[in-house]
């Protein structure tokens, strides 16, 4: 797994300001796995997904490279957190029926990953990855965060995030690909969650580190000005990429 320190500050920011999924996605996953015994949430950070897998599963295995964020991660009576890399997992071989990735691929060693994947997979086992990356909240307050934040880090983005800006679509997937429906998550939020949720990226604690300023913070005023009363709620859409397939 690659840049592992973007990872290991920050869990309780992670279990505040990240977003959770949508359930239908949950819901059709669980629908194409062969049984429905033991899912395990790889990279699960601090478990937003593990946690939706539970109503589906009767086991979940959450694992994650970073020990703050499993130390942080959300608990429930048939969740198992550990601390372990993508491609060096514990699982028994041929024990899991769903094996979730969500915002975290991109950091893997995918040939590495995908031999664990295969080999912990059960035959028909399912495999799916998504990421999401900007968010939309209306056209006038889009362009202002555009030109007041997210231009300013486009240098800080790594290689690997660029992966989920061409939307997974480049990367390779060597599993019986699954068509899907269109997903994305729909929320509220703040202006303070906003800005919480911006502060996660790992852009801008690279821009944070090099220049020696918060790109959040320099760009609040304008943000704030942008989004109005400070309190008022907006509606906010992240589209999903989604890859899903099944293992031969």
């Amino acid at each position: 797994m690659k840049n592992v320190s973007t990872f290991t500050v920050g869990a309780a920011q992670y279990a505040r300001f990240r977003p959770t999924y949508p359930a239908s996605l949950f819901t059709l996953l669980a629908s194409l796995a062969p049984a429905r015994e033991l899912a395990w949430d790889c990279a699960t950070g601090t478990g937003q997904a593990a946690v939706a897998l539970a109503n589906h599963f009767d086991q979940v295995v959450g694992t994650d490279v970073s020990t703050e964020q499993i130390q942080g991660a959300s608990r429930h009576e048939k969740i198992t957190y550990s601390v372990s890399a993508a491609e060096r997992s514990t699982l028994a071989t041929g024990s899991v029926d769903l094996l979730s990735v969500a915002q975290a691929v991109h950091w893997f060693d995918l040939d590495g990953f995908y031999a664990e994947a295969r080999r912990v997979l059960k035959p028909r086992g399912v495999i799916a990855l998504w990421a999401y990356d900007y968010f939309l909240v209306e056209p006038a307050f889009d362009a202002v965060l555009r030109e007041t934040l997210l231009d300013p880090i486009v240098p800080f983005w790594s290689p690997a995030n660029h992966l989920i800006f061409a939307g997974y679509r480049t990367i390779s997937f060597p599993f019986a690909e699954i068509e899907t429906p269109a997903f994305a998550i729909e929320t509220t939020w703040s202006l303070d969650e906003l800005c919480g949720y911006l502060c996660t990226w790992s852009a801008v604690k690279r821009y944070i580190v090099e220049r020696g300023m918060d790109p959040v913070a320099a760009a609040r005023d304008r943000i704030g000005a942008a989004w109005g009363n400070a309190e008022a709620r907006r509606n906010i859409r992240m589209p999903l990429h989604v890859r899903v397939g099944k293992k031969d």
